[in-house]
């Protein structure tokens, strides 16, 4: 049996990693969408999917190019604090093992998220399904800001991991994991691709097996 090892963490993706909660996000923001009453639009999950892992901003750009930028920030701003409350009551679709792979994987690494996106969805997350226990920190754009790849570096440096690797699902989370100077293996299962050959799983639980590709952080 593998020993813990503090300094060696595993930083982990949300959306198409450990969780699909395009429906249920799709749900909540046409419920914003029809409280504001400036658009006669009704998202689909593809919509959803199709924009996960983008910043806040560009998701608003994308999804509401009929509005001018400030009323794209503004009914952003509402359809992220509709999703976060349905989220929280209602969850998502968590990947297959996924708790039992963290039980495990946490007596062996440090975990952490990152993600990019708005503050307090991850924290719906951790609530609605009591995942606090099984993450040390976590962190996001909507919290600071600031890209993934700043933000995993961010989680690395805060809490003195000499290595580390980044667990992602699409091409966006591999160039972050290159800007962080972290490893990087691809969820396969999830919404994307990667152009480069890298180290993948095709199942959460495949993480328990593998030999993880730590780099140093230095």
């Amino acid at each position: 049996m593998s020993s813990f090892n503090p300094n060696t963490g595993i930083i982990f993706d949300m959306d198409g990693t450990l969780w699909d909660s395009a429906e249920n996000v799709a749900v909540s923001w046409n419920l914003a969408i029809q409280k504001d009453g400036r658009l006669a639009k009704t998202l689909t999950t593809a919509d959803i999917q199709r924009v996960m892992g983008k910043t806040m901003d560009v998701i608003a750009d994308l999804l509401f190019p009929e509005l001018t930028k400030q009323e794209r920030m503004a009914l952003l701003t509402d359809c992220c604090m509709a999703e976060n409350e349905y989220l929280r009551i209602h969850g998502g679709v968590l990947y297959p093992d996924l708790e039992e792979t963290l039980l495990i994987l946490q007596k062996r690494y440090p975990l952490f998220i990152v993600s990019n996106c708005q503050a307090g969805y991850v924290e719906a997350f951790l609530d609605h399904y009591d995942f606090w226990r099984y993450f040390k920190d976590i962190e996001c754009y909507g919290n600071n800001f600031k890209q993934k790849g700043e933000n995993i570096r961010l989680i690395a440096e805060r809490n003195q991991l000499k290595q580390a690797v980044y667990v992602g699902d699409i091409q966006g989370d591999y160039e972050a994991s290159v800007q962080a100077k972290v490893s990087f293996v691809h969820a396969a299962y999830g919404f994307g691709t990667i152009n480069v050959p890298v180290p993948k799983i095709s199942s959460f639980r495949e993480l328990v097996e593998m030999e993880l590709p730590f780099v140093s952080n230095k």
